[in-house]
């Protein structure tokens, strides 16, 4: 039986879970939802379980409750990979290693630093919040005195007015949104809008490898155009799928059934 981990923000109007089960309960598959914070996973009799993380929320017990059912069970996506999609320093530094495109970042200590990286980059520069979401906390700077507190997440400033959110799902490209608006950031919490297109070659290239470096078994890749081809900005652990054409939820369950028929060691089905 597949344990469903829901995912904290989850709206009556925007209910990703549900999206999923509904597509789970289509396909015929057992499922259930796992309450993590009811677990104690030492006195847990799961055990060779698949379970999917729709979500979590940001505290020291689901997380750690997680990754020690991780050592007996299946989990989607690994917590390894959950965690560092959660932070942009883990992700740049293994999107980097994996020779992927990726805007000029520096990761600071003190102002003079940043300092010196702004005016490296032409005198500006976009702060990220280490461990932000949803575009929040994302602004354009041009002198430390534009900073907070230390440290700095920096990268270099690409104008763009879009940006790309692909979809990958088991290795493979399954859908993409192109995201505009006026702002810095074009995340549709933000106020960006998006409307779906073609998943190019190069766009696929990109997502699968960025996916695969972080260890994520499903992800969302956001891609920045550049001048002859994309950077890579980020991948989401645990992705929204908003204004996305392709079935995602029926994917996402379709491959939840696949992982779950490998653990018993049956063929999955196609």
């Amino acid at each position: 039986m597949i344990q469903v981990i829901p995912k904290p923000t989850d709206t009556p109007d925007d209910d990703s879970t549900r999206m999923v089960t509904d597509a789970l309960d289509a396909l015929g598959a057992d499922w259930t939802r796992l309450d993590l914070d009811q677990v104690d996973p030492f006195a847990s009799p799961l055990k060779g379980a698949v379970i999917w993380a729709c979500g979590l929320r940001q505290d020291g017990h689901q997380f750690e409750t997680l990754q020690a059912l991780a050592t007996r069970n299946r989990v989607v996506n690994p917590p390894h990979a959950i965690a560092t999609c959660a932070s942009k320093v883990a992700t740049t530094a293994l999107l980097i290693r994996a020779g992927l495109p990726s805007p000029a970042t520096g990761f600071l200590r003190t102002r003079d630093q940043a300092g010196a990286f702004i005016g490296a980059h032409g005198g500006r520069a976009v702060f990220k919040p280490v461990y932000g979401f949803d575009g929040n906390g994302i602004r354009l700077v041009e002198s430390p005195d534009d900073l907070g507190d230390p440290p700095y997440y920096l990268q270099e400033y690409l104008p763009s007015g879009e940006d790309y959110r692909v979809f990958v799902i088991g290795g493979e490209a399954v859908g993409a949104i192109r995201r505009r608006s006026p702002h810095l950031t074009h995340n549709i919490h933000q106020g960006g809008s998006g409307e779906a297109v073609r998943v190019t070659p190069e766009m696929s290239a990109l997502a699968v490898t960025a996916a695969r470096a972080v260890g994520a078994d499903y992800a969302g890749v956001d891609l920045l155009p550049i001048q002859g081809g994309f950077t890579v900005l980020e991948v989401n652990g645990t992705p929204n799928w908003h204004c996305m054409t392709a079935p995602i939820p029926r994917l996402i369950a379709e491959y939840l059934v696949r992982c779950e028929e490998e653990a018993a060691g049956s063929t999955p089905r196609r």
